[in-house]
């Protein structure tokens, strides 16, 4: 029996080819840098034609924008927001994002850094429109946060007097943070040592 064809491969599938080049630009920013990459390595890493590309990402900008729109959006909800949306209590989906992350990242064995975290330092003073559509991804993620902070006060599980907004802030910033020091160090310790202080006693609140 024939093998299935894989639909990111065909060539007459124009959504296979965008969401391939989708996947190679990933890549490829977060290995080596948005503005290290050329689009000659990405035509040659997805092995499509300068017309392919072109079809689908007029520019290198619009590329750019796509992944960080479609690409790392979608991994901080997977990462961040759903988690800790459908965890008892938002300390302890904080808690267990640092956990799970410092896990897949010592079974990985290097690390490159937040996603997002690594696109900001490089292109938010680059364009404008870089920074909006990054500023979007934080302002979400904190968002998510402070709303699962002001539920669980609603029904009880967090203290009144934690501020929502800068509890989620707080998280951000140290996630963020703490993936610097990982990707400097070569080593997850740092995410387990700042997942402790997201403790249930509100101390960091």
């Amino acid at each position: 029996m024939a093998k299935p064809t894989d639909r990111r491969t065909r060539t007459n599938d124009p959504e296979g080819i965008r969401q391939k080049l989708l996947d190679v630009a990933e890549e490829k920013f977060q290995a080596q840098g948005y503005h290290a990459t050329s689009l000659g390595d990405l035509m040659q890493a997805a092995s499509v034609t300068g017309g392919a590309l072109h079809h689908h990402f007029p520019t290198k900008k619009a590329l750019g924008l796509a992944v960080i729109n479609e690409r790392v959006a979608a991994a901080v909800a997977e990462t961040w927001i759903r988690p800790v949306e459908g965890a008892l209590s938002a300390r302890q989906g904080v808690r267990q994002v640092f956990a799970g992350v410092a896990d897949q990242l010592e079974r990985q064995g290097f690390v490159r850094g937040c996603p997002l975290n690594n696109l900001a330092h490089e292109l938010s003073l680059a364009d404008p429109e870089f920074r909006a559509a990054l500023a979007r991804i934080f302002a979400d993620w904190q968002a998510a946060i402070a709303d699962k902070i002001r539920a669980d006060q609603h029904s009880g599980v967090e203290d009144r007097q934690t501020d929502p907004d800068r509890f989620a802030a707080l998280a951000v910033a140290t996630y963020s943070g703490a993936m610097s020091m990982a990707k400097t160090a070569q080593h997850a310790a740092v995410l387990r040592s700042c997942a402790a202080g997201f403790d249930p006693t509100g101390r960091d609140g």
